[in-house]
């Protein structure tokens, strides 16, 4: 399983950006982040099959995570955002049972940047 996620980038609070990750044979996806001096924490998972959804309480209301199974694309659409999203995105996939722990994901992409102005 190959990931590519893109579509960070800086913007002002209460703006908006979608993060995109190509992907291909996994069960679930899911996006987490890791803010400096942080560890690294769940955002929202998508079961491939089905589409149920699943989102950290600090974001429910504010991003949705969706799929398109024609292009083997994850997307976060992340609206409002706030200075303390600010941190590295990543996508992770797994192969397993829905998880909110970034243990059990197998495979990982790079990150890409994501930076609210406040």
């Amino acid at each position: 399983v190959q990931l590519q996620a893109y579509g960070g980038g800086l913007v002002q609070a209460g703006g908006s950006l979608r993060l995109s990750c190509a992907a291909s044979g996994r069960t679930f996806m899911g996006w987490f982040r890791q803010a400096p001096g942080k560890e690294r924490e769940f955002v929202a998972a998508i079961r491939w099959s089905g589409g149920s959804t699943y989102y950290a309480d600090s974001v429910k209301g504010r991003f949705t995570i969706s799929r398109d199974n024609a292009k083997n694309t994850v997307y976060l659409q992340m609206n409002r955002l706030k200075p303390e999203d600010t941190a590295v995105y990543y996508c992770a996939a797994t192969r397993g049972s829905y998880s909110r722990s970034a243990r059990e994901y197998e495979y990982w992409g790079q990150g890409t940047q994501v930076t609210v102005s406040s």
